[in-house]
């Protein structure tokens, strides 16, 4: 005597079956392999140690600390206006429209579509269509058409995920293209600030030797001079007016260039006012730095959102692998024949619902070639982020280094100014007093003038340093409070 299956044997017997089918397809062999590094694994120098501890993590306005009200005015302009962070921008808002058209695929879908169609029926005597000769007959129908993806292996919630996950990737690299920019600026005006001072010194250079010029006619004049000594003093002067020139240029190439990073034109940039920051003016060290404080920096952020979208990106291709069964339904009215209006009646009434089971059964290597596809672009991002994290490393100990250099190196220069100022003083007044010639006043005042451009360029160096070295931090912009919980790797 036959047993009777009941109707939930034979599901669940349908159940694994399916799910058998789907096992069919292996994933053997195609996994993620890359591991993303922690930055408490790599090893931190002598310099990184040194700093810990000296100062908090760099204010979001990091730039104030040179005390010029002109450079927080540009770099807000800046901001707003320039082209490069307006794509920077626009990009989020694609990443993030991105990630709500995945989101709502997690939804429930309702479409509605109607057609009306009005069917005039000729007269015919060889082939009909006989009793419906010169009548008009309306075919129409209504339809509400419903879905939902039950989505038992996650793949939509994944989709959506990476999306999200993608969208702050792009937010971080907004943040990096903003730090690059405040820091080209700044990098900028400290070179303007540094023509005005080298300008300075030339032109008091030129007045000196004008002055000696004067001096050296006066002698000759008074018949204890030569005209040797008058044609020495004049040679140089042609040189520093050349010398001045040039740097008058440079200014107005720099006022130029800070416009074009701000994004505006070169009438803009003739506004720009001599620098008020002092290229000697202390500055302390900007942030504590623990190995872990490099995950507040925007292109390691960035590097860490590819990575956990990636991954998620390796589940939504493994999901491809198991069955996709969904939820569907209609509703609708429909009629054939009768009135215009005929189809709405409720005896024209339709419907349907039911699960919609996709099953891959062979799709010669598509779907392996879609997760090892997956798999090596987690692989690459993982690869990259560890790169990424360091070159940070290496970035911030290159700027820590430099910035104790460059302290030295100013009080160095500063002793050296200092030398030839009282070298420069006592040939002067031996000159007057006629005790040596102008070639000895002439040496000194080169060597001066020397001088006073190399602690020029160094405290230029110095502050660029600073510069530098802060957005090898990070530029305080707050990156790490936007950072992947828990990293989600790939199984």
């Amino acid at each position: 005597m036959p047993r009777c299956i009941s109707t939930e044997l034979k599901t669940l017997s349908v159940w694994v079956l399916t799910l058998t089918l789907g096992g069919c397809i292996g994933t053997g062999g195609i996994a993620p392999q890359g591991k993303a590094l922690s930055a408490n694994q790599l090893a931190t120098d002598e310099a990184i140690r040194q700093a810990a501890g000296e100062a908090r993590w760099p204010t979001r306005r990091w730039w104030k600390s040179y005390g010029d009200s002109q450079l927080d005015r540009w770099i807000a302009l800046a901001v707003q206006d320039s082209p490069s962070l307006a794509v920077a921008a626009a990009r989020v808002r694609q990443a993030k429209a991105m990630a709500g058209v995945a989101q709502a695929a997690e939804s429930l879908q309702i479409n509605a579509q109607s057609t009306l169609k009005r069917h005039n029926w000729p007269t015919d005597q060889f082939y009909g269509p006989g009793e419906l000769a010169d009548t008009t007959t309306w075919d129409n129908n209504a339809a509400l058409g419903l879905s939902y993806a039950l989505d038992l292996w996650g793949r939509e919630r994944n989709a959506s995920e990476q999306a999200v996950d993608l969208a702050h990737t792009s937010v971080a690299e907004a943040r990096q293209a903003q730090l690059e920019l405040q820091n080209n600026i700044v990098r900028a005006y400290i070179q303007f600030s540094l023509h005005y001072a080298q300008r300075d010194i030339v032109a008091a250079t030129l007045a000196q030797q004008e002055q000696i010029r004067q001096l050296a006619q006066k002698r000759l004049d008074g018949g204890i001079g030569t005209h040797f000594e008058v044609s020495q003093a004049q040679a140089p002067l042609p040189e520093t007016h050349r010398q001045l020139d040039a740097l008058e240029e440079a200014i107005a190439l720099s006022r130029n260039q800070l416009a074009a990073l701000a994004g505006k034109g070169p009438g803009d940039g003739a506004s720009l006012q001599r620098p008020s920051l002092a290229l000697g003016a202390p500055l302390k060290l900007p942030s504590a730095l623990p190995a872990e404080l490099l995950g507040q920096r925007p292109d390691v952020v960035a590097a860490r959102w590819q990575v956990a979208a990636q991954a998620r990106g390796v589940d939504v291709a493994r999901a491809g692998f198991y069955p996709n069964v969904d939820l569907v339904g209609s509703l609708g009215y429909m009629a054939t024949g009768g009135g215009a209006l005929e189809f709405l009646t409720g005896k024209k009434l339709t419907y349907n619902v039911g699960p919609a089971i996709s099953l891959p059964i062979f799709d010669a290597g598509r779907l392996r070639g879609a997760l090892g596809e997956a798999a090596a672009g987690h692989d690459i991002a993982v690869a990259h982020y560890n790169q990424t994290l360091v070159d940070a490393l290496k970035s911030v100990s290159d700027q820590l280094i430099r910035r104790e250099s460059m302290d030295k190196q100013q009080a160095f220069a500063a002793e050296s100014v200092a030398a030839a100022q009282r070298t420069y003083d006592i040939a002067m007044v031996a000159f007057q007093r006629g005790l040596t010639d102008y070639l000895n006043v002439l040496n000194a005042q080169s060597l001066l003038f020397k001088q006073q451009q190399v602690l020029q360029q160094v405290e230029a160096a110095r502050l660029t340093a600073h510069a530098d070295l802060v957005t090898a931090l990070g530029g305080g912009l707050e990156a790490g409070s936007d950072v992947p919980a828990v990293s989600h790797g790939a199984k």
